[in-house]
């Protein structure tokens, strides 16, 4: 049996026992974005076949076309909504919070309050976020393109004017907010490299190592790492 036959098996069997007949084409489309992330995410979007996709989700291979023009379509769609979903979060918690530390501390905790698959999902964009600086010849696929790429400058931007924000305070030093964005982020970030659910640590044992390095990075004060690990 080759391995592309195993892989589309493994794939098949995540969706397994779970299938509806008959399913509106929305609720279709949600299905293969849940698989395909547990594809991308577990064994990588270069090594996942779109036709073990449609085979996982009890589709022919031609009908994946009706939802979303490519393989690439359905990844841009999916990083689209990672990074749509963080800003989501990230403005809800800010303006729950009149005090800028405990909107901080709020927001750096809720970065690693993942579920499995959204675990996946992160895994995903961070492996293939050099792909959104390349135009695509698709309307579709390059609209999602797009729209990716501009959910994460909006939601670096965001960052951004919170860290200035908490510059304008006192709270952390002056520098510059964008960089200090990107410094914080890629920290961040750096974890979907090689985190992956099931793993030898837990994943709030990776949140409390990685937060206080964050703190450091910021250069907070040790009193707010002191509060951290509180």
């Amino acid at each position: 049996m080759s391995a592309r036959s195993t892989k589309g098996q493994r794939v098949a069997r995540a969706t397994r026992g779970t299938r509806a007949p008959r399913l509106k084409p929305g609720v279709k489309r949600e299905q293969i974005f849940e698989v395909a992330i547990e594809a991308f995410g577990r064994d990588g979007y270069e090594e996942t076949k779109w036709a073990d996709i449609a085979t996982a989700v009890d589709i022919g291979s031609t009908a994946l076309y009706h939802y979303f023009e490519s393989k690439q379509h359905c990844l841009f769609e999916i990083m689209a909504k990672a990074v749509a979903d963080f800003r989501e979060r990230f403005d809800r918690i800010t303006a729950a919070r009149d005090d800028w530390t405990d909107a901080l501390i709020a927001v750096l905790e809720d970065q690693f309050a993942l579920t499995d698959q959204e675990v996946l999902r992160q895994r995903v964009l961070v492996a293939e976020i050099g792909r959104l600086a390349v135009k695509r010849p698709l309307p579709r696929e390059e609209a999602a393109r797009a729209g990716a790429r501009t959910h994460v400058r909006d939601l670096e931007f965001a960052w951004g004017a919170f860290l200035a924000r908490g510059m304008q305070q006192g709270v952390i030093p002056e520098s510059d907010p964008r960089l200090l964005t990107r410094a914080l982020l890629g920290l961040y970030n750096s974890v979907w490299h090689w985190y992956h659910p099931g793993g030898p640590l837990g994943l709030d044992e990776v949140r409390r190592f990685f937060m206080s390095r964050e703190l450091a990075l910021l250069g907070c004060s040790s009193e707010l790492e002191e509060r951290l690990a509180a």
